[in-house]
């Protein structure tokens, strides 16, 4: 059902089996009446279409929040005092919740919940490959939050603004306010480590230098190579996968600039947007935790089998995240 715009509720026309034409013409209109305003409040609302790029859309973020939470808590054994170990797992508590907040709203849509956290193989999860690598200090945990929680407000902030699917728009108001505490606390910690210099500095530089180039593949195919704009034109989200790069960019060179951090990057005037200086996408080696800049640009498509392959750490941090299930059910008999 959908409401109109005279506030009447109307049918969504799905067409019967076998009438392609009947439900593509549903699916038109729905991408009419959003482009005109429409906010969809149930399921029931929803386009075979629709629904399928929403699904996509919030089992990737459901799956990031999830893994986010295992790579900060075994980072966290590094923090350097009790007060900040205490700040790290708040963390951690935030990003539990707003994976539990993406999955609750699948389970509306039919998906469900115990499936995608119990039932599938580790590989198969969707959540980006920078959280599939170990985060091995404090200074990788605070670099991950002001590089990973800035891309992560990046896209959420741009979902909640454009979003056509209500229930989802409001869940955001709480998950983003708490990523930018999170994306404070690693800011803070960035200026902290750059001002005290020597070893401390250099451990720094070191994690920008394999978390920039990662953050940046984070946002996806290029828009040239971009073949899908379902999220596009369902007003799943305002911004382009290039435009979404730029955004973050252009909060996050500035920042490692003004802390005397070196960055691939650099601000054109020209072009009024902020240009790689390595050949991008390129490969990456996991062990050494470097990217091969040397041997030049790749090709997408290997990209895409790293992804699937996945990290060095997705069978730990999935295993992490389900351990407790048995004894926990024991106790609830």
């Amino acid at each position: 059902m959908t409401t109109g715009d005279s506030g009447r509720t109307a049918r969504v026309p799905t067409g019967g089996p076998g009438d392609p034409a009947i439900s593509q013409r549903a699916e038109e209109e729905l991408k009419e009446r959003i482009r005109k305003g429409h906010i969809l409040e149930s399921p029931d609302e929803m386009t075979p279409g629709y629904r399928k790029a929403i699904i996509v859309q919030l089992t990737v973020q459901a799956d990031t929040e999830l893994m986010s939470a295992p790579a900060y808590w075994m980072a966290a054994r590094h923090a350097p005092s009790t007060n900040t170990q205490v700040s790290a797992h708040a963390i951690i508590q935030d990003e539990l919740a707003h994976a539990n907040i993406a999955y609750r709203l699948l389970e509306d849509m039919g998906v469900s919940k115990e499936r995608l956290v119990y039932g599938r193989e580790p590989h198969e999860f969707k959540h980006p490959y920078g959280f599939d690598q170990p985060l091995d200090n404090w200074a990788e945990l605070v670099v991950a939050n002001g590089f990973f929680d800035r891309a992560g407000i990046t896209l959420l902030g741009d979902v909640h603004r454009n979003t056509s699917y209500g229930p989802l728009k409001r869940a955001l108001v709480k998950i983003d306010m708490e990523e930018t505490f999170h994306l404070r606390h690693g800011e803070v910690w960035m200026r902290r480590l750059a001002r005290a210099g020597g070893e401390a500095t250099e451990l720094l530089q070191r994690c920008v230098d394999w978390m920039f180039p990662m953050t940046i593949e984070w946002f996806g195919l290029p828009d040239d190579l971009k073949r899908h704009s379902g999220q596009l034109d369902y007003r799943l989200k305002g911004l382009t996968n290039d435009e979404l790069r730029q955004v973050w960019m252009s909060s996050t060179v500035p920042l490692c600039e003004s802390l005397g951090l070196s960055v691939p990057a650099h601000y054109d005037a020209d072009s009024d947007e902020y240009l790689l200086d390595y050949p991008f996408p390129c490969e990456y080696d996991p062990e050494a935790k470097r990217w091969l800049f040397e041997d030049g640009e790749i090709g997408w498509g290997a990209v895409f089998e790293r992804w699937k392959g996945r990290g060095p750490m997705n069978e730990i941090y999935v295993e992490s995240i389900r351990r407790s299930r048995a004894t926990v059910s024991s106790w609830l008999g």
